[in-house]
């Protein structure tokens, strides 16, 4: 690792970028991508300082049950073709212990993430499948409610979780895997607290008291997250830092579900960034970030933040984080506002770490 800050992020999108865009395999991740529109590439991931990394094994909430299933196996492939790919710079990480190890030779650590629980098809025996694969989070919801949690972008439906989402939660407990609150409604975040024995996970997620969208965590929540000993990663979505990107996204969301191409298409894309360049987001920087990041400190603790980029999840960046490359200027920032090292080191990799630990080993 390259910078002197190590990096634990919780969230990027590489997998399914490359799905979408590069389906016949010819991008090389081991060169640099930015001129492919991509915000990764294993260059700009050493530069960055990031010893390990969350992959979403993400599918998107219009498939049905059976294809979604399908399709986070098909995501779970792919990240690990990729490391089988590059084995001096990428391996498959399952365990704090595995993350310490395989960091330690100069290589990114890559752990699994799925996101969203639609690609259950409502079985736990999928979930404990993916669970033998690698995978060491959920995220409970995406975009929409599943039969057995609520949404953060959606309509109330079962009032956080049924008595399955329940079930759901106490089996990821028995199995070792991270209940991600990322995407869910506060109610859901309640409820899942509520039945969980292990720390509180949020993979990608801003402050709510900063930035009023629904996808951020509120104040109420934070609190429970520090009293779990839990972490925040705080992402860098320009939706999710103020409130004149949260009303551009909230558009950008009506343009998306316009679109008649599905999510995994070129054409899918090219008409939202048709979009996106007649209708440019407004400013957020990375003094937004770190406003973010300090409140999430203040309210749950200086062992309760860490950092989830979401890159190659959105299209848009705040000025001073268009890339992976970028975290040491995140915490250049975070000097000029008086954090010391060993802050620092808990923010980018310390906090994280003990919290798979408790929860993965």
């Amino acid at each position: 690792m390259s910078a002197a800050v190590p990096v634990i992020d919780g969230h990027n999108d590489l997998p399914w970028r490359l799905r979408v865009r590069d389906p016949q395999e010819r991008l090389d991740a081991g060169a640099d991508l930015a001129g492919h529109g991509l915000h990764t590439d294993l260059p700009r991931l050493r530069k960055g300082g990031v010893g390990a990394q969350f992959w979403s094994v993400y599918v998107p909430v219009d498939r049905p049950g059976a294809t979604a299933a399908v399709q986070v196996l098909e995501q779970i492939d792919l990240v690990r073709r990729l490391a089988d790919k590059h084995p001096a710079d990428l391996a498959i990480a399952t365990s704090a212990d595995d993350v310490e190890r395989i960091a330690a030779t100069g290589r990114v650590a890559s752990l699994l993430g799925a996101e969203g629980g639609h690609c259950l098809d409502n079985s736990l025996g999928v979930l404990r499948a993916l669970h033998r694969l690698g995978v060491r989070y959920l995220t409970l919801t995406h975009s929409r409610n599943t039969a057995w949690a609520d949404s953060a972008t959606d309509g109330p439906g079962v009032g956080g979780l049924s008595p399955f989402g329940h079930e759901v939660v106490r089996e990821m407990n028995r199995l070792g895997m991270l209940v991600d609150l990322s995407h869910v409604a506060p109610s859901t975040m309640h409820a899942a607290l509520d039945t969980s024995t292990k720390p509180a996970f949020f993979s990608h997620s801003s402050a709510r008291a900063l930035c009023d969208h629904p996808r951020n965590v509120p104040d109420d929540v934070l609190t429970r997250v520090r009293d779990t000993g839990g972490v925040v990663m705080v992402t860098f979505v320009p939706f999710f830092l103020n409130e004149a990107c949260r009303q551009w996204g909230d558009e950008l969301y009506r343009v998306e579900d316009a679109i008649a191409a599905p999510w995994d298409t070129e054409e899918f894309e090219r008409e939202r960034a048709a979009w996106i360049a007649a209708n440019p987001c407004p400013p957020s920087s990375i003094k937004d970030v770190a406003d973010h990041i300090e409140h999430v400190r203040e309210v749950a603790g200086p062992g309760s933040v860490g950092l989830g980029g979401d890159f190659d999840g959105t299209e848009v960046l705040p000025d001073g984080l268009h890339d992976v490359s970028t975290y040491p200027a995140l915490f250049e920032e975070l000097r000029s506002r008086s954090w010391s090292e060993p802050e620092l080191r808990a923010l980018g990799w310390d906090n994280t770490l003990r919290v798979l630990r408790e929860t993965c080993g």
